[in-house]
């Protein structure tokens, strides 16, 4: 990987590069083309585990990958998070492996999340939809509840994260949404800033704030990128942990240890070779040295966990999840999908959130610069 930090690449990659631009469009891209076939594989009729699907999402990634920038052989390119389906309950970072015989049934909730990158430029997105064989039911209930409150949230996010507003006023606005249609914004849930092969940059926006859970408040500014993410619950969106095997991982890039084991020196050989930065599963590797050599990397820090969590037996859990381009001009949101078929009860009743959501994703640019006026003549003297 390129050293990122050089001051000569810091031009090179920040927003005013078109270059840099069109390497996130070309990542959204087949992001939104490997979400689209996921989300077509996710019938209760598929006859597809979960981790199958999983994995084509995955493979669909790595093949059309290949189709861009091919003339710059030396390009880093390919997945930036693995593909997880996280249905019903569960959060999120589900992604098993080939042991798992999880299937979809109909009426499931089902969160599909994934990144791709071109040259370490991330787009990110997540998007929830019910797995039926009925497409034309509308969903109801507190499952159509929950998927509102998370895409209006995502909505208004979106439109404010513009610059000159704050962290906090997201953060709070999301709160607001989720009031409306009876649910609550799951806890831990962290919008971060992209970067150049960075999926957590430090400036982050909280889906729930609480006392013990905050962050440092910041002011959006032109140029930035964000990957935002909206997890909604109709429980009490307190993330529980299950003896659930967490096979979603990312290097720590600043972190190593000589490893004793044969199995761990393989797996890390590996993940420095193909997934020096970014997000990884355990599918990639050989399943049976991989999770067995996991676990002294993930005791000595040298890869950070992301384990499968769960909202309470019975709950629903929503998630929408995208890229944002801060323009000159604009807000782009690169990563996107329509609302699936629902029909709540519940409506945005709040003046100002309303209000927030009728706003557009251009922006004013400066206005030009008045001409100068020509010197005034001066007035005739009547004799």
């Amino acid at each position: 990987m390129e050293d990122i930090d050089e001051e000569s690449n810091e031009l090179k990659d920040t927003l005013s590069n078109a270059e840099t631009v069109e390497k996130y469009k070309a990542a959204a891209e087949i992001a939104n083309r490997a979400l689209a076939h996921v989300a077509s594989l996710c019938k209760p009729d598929s006859g597809k585990f979960i981790y199958e699907i999983c994995q084509e999402g995955d493979n669909f990634i790595e093949e059309q990958i290949k189709a861009v920038y091919k003339r710059q052989a030396k390009l880093e390119k390919g997945l930036a998070f693995p593909t997880c389906i996280s249905v019903n309950n569960v959060i999120g970072h589900y992604s098993p492996l080939a042991e798992d015989q999880s299937v979809l049934k109909e009426g499931d909730i089902v969160k599909i999340d994934l990144g791709v990158h071109v040259d370490g430029f991330i787009a990110n997105v997540a998007h929830t939809i019910v797995a039926t064989n009925d497409a034309q039911q509308a969903v109801t209930g507190r499952k159509a509840d929950v998927i509102c409150a998370a895409h209006f949230a995502g909505e208004i996010a979106l439109r404010l994260l513009r610059p000159g507003n704050t962290n906090t006023q997201i953060s709070e606005a999301i709160g607001q949404v989720a009031a409306s249609f009876n649910c609550t914004p799951v806890e831990g849930v962290l919008s971060h800033q992209l970067k150049r092969f960075v999926l957590d940059g430090n400036n982050t926006i909280i889906n729930k704030p609480s006392l013990e859970q905050q962050v440092a408040e910041f002011t959006i500014e032109d140029g930035q990128v964000y990957s935002l993410d909206i997890v909604m619950s109709t429980g009490e969106g307190k993330p529980q942990d299950r003896d659930i095997r967490t096979t979603v991982f990312k290097r720590v890039v600043d972190q190593n240890y000589s490893l004793k084991m044969k199995a761990s020196r393989y797996l890390f050989s590996e993940i420095n070779t193909r997934y020096p930065s970014l997000g990884f599963n355990l599918r990639a590797f050989d399943e049976n040295r991989g999770k067995l050599g996991i676990k002294e990397l993930v005791s000595h820090d040298l890869v950070q966990p992301f384990p499968v969590l769960f909202e309470k037996d019975g709950e629903f859990v929503a998630q929408f999840k995208f890229t944002v381009l801060i323009l000159p001009s604009s807000i782009q949101k690169l990563t996107a999908f329509d609302l699936p078929f629902v029909n709540s009860e519940h409506k945005l009743t709040d003046p100002k959130l309303n209000q927030i959501l009728a706003m557009g994703l251009k922006r004013k640019t400066n206005a030009k610069k008045k001409k100068k006026k020509a010197p005034a003549k001066p007035a005739a003297v009547e004799g």
